[in-house]
């Protein structure tokens, strides 16, 4: 089990495939299980990197808050640990926040996708409620299964209930608890990159579900609007989950945005 220390913070991560490493950053509460819809349809040609951030998963979960400055460090600890030199990084929701962090303070990053991602600030449209509906324990399937409902469009929960109870099961064993996720959330909540996006020039693709209640595509726009070399990708009827919902079609949008020349 390899792990990355970062300020004696354990971090766990894990590696498999050959080629140019795409970094995958989990959104707030989330552990790396998130990711199993892209990292079968990318590992072989690129290696995958997936890892539980601090807080959730088999990652620790020191006591918060946490900043977005401190998971972006995390991540650099986890790349440089596994000898990365050069980084795609995709991140969702306070991934995406991460990555824009990482990418605004490191040379390493080839491409940035940033799924349903705000910039945050003052002007940012973040409505709490949802946000704190997605929480679940992890000792309460029944519970995890329900709060699906924010992250998905109603289409998706109404014709995916397998799919669902998979999800529920995933985050019993790989989510945040209470605290972990009130600190990841404090981060996500104080994040504004609104003054700072022009400075992050790597290509970056645009994530976002029309139907997104958790972070409204509205964010999305005003995310592509601010950086320098961005593409805007919205998918209509899709929720803040359109990662998974989408995953075929975004798949095959994110593997030609990897080939982008960033130089």
């Amino acid at each position: 089990m390899p792990t990355a220390r970062n300020d004696g913070v354990e971090l766990y991560y894990e590696a498999e495939g050959d080629g140019e490493t795409v970094a995958f950053v989990p959104d707030l509460g989330f552990g790396a299980w998130q990711w199993g819809w892209q990292h079968a349809a990318l590992v072989g040609p690129y290696e995958v990197l997936v890892f539980d951030p601090r807080g959730a998963g088999r990652s620790d979960a020191p006591a918060g808050p946490y900043a977005v400055e401190t998971l972006a460090a995390d991540l650099e600890a986890v790349l440089s640990d596994h000898g990365v030199r050069r980084v795609h990084l995709v991140g969702a929701g306070l991934g995406g926040m991460v990555a824009l962090r990482y990418a605004r303070e490191r040379s390493r990053v080839a491409t940035l996708t940033l799924i349903a991602t705000s910039p945050g600030g003052p002007r940012a449209e973040l409505p709490a409620e949802p946000r704190e509906r997605l929480f679940a324990p992890r000792d309460d399937l029944d519970a995890l299964r329900e709060s699906l409902d924010v992250l998905f469009s109603e289409a998706f929960v109404s014709g995916q209930p397998a799919v669902l109870d998979g999800i529920a099961e995933w985050r019993a064993n790989g989510d945040a608890d209470r605290s972990g996720w009130e600190a990841q959330n404090a981060a996500f909540e104080a994040f504004d990159a609104s003054d700072w996006l022009y400075e992050v020039t790597d290509p970056a693709l645009v994530v976002h579900g029309g139907e997104d209640r958790l972070v409204p595509v509205e964010n999305g726009r005003s995310l592509a609007e601010g950086l320098p070399r961005a593409t805007l990708e919205t998918y209509d009827g899709a929720g803040h989950g359109v990662w998974i919902e989408r995953s075929r079609p975004m798949n095959d949008r994110l593997l030609s945005h990897l080939g982008t020349d960033a130089t």
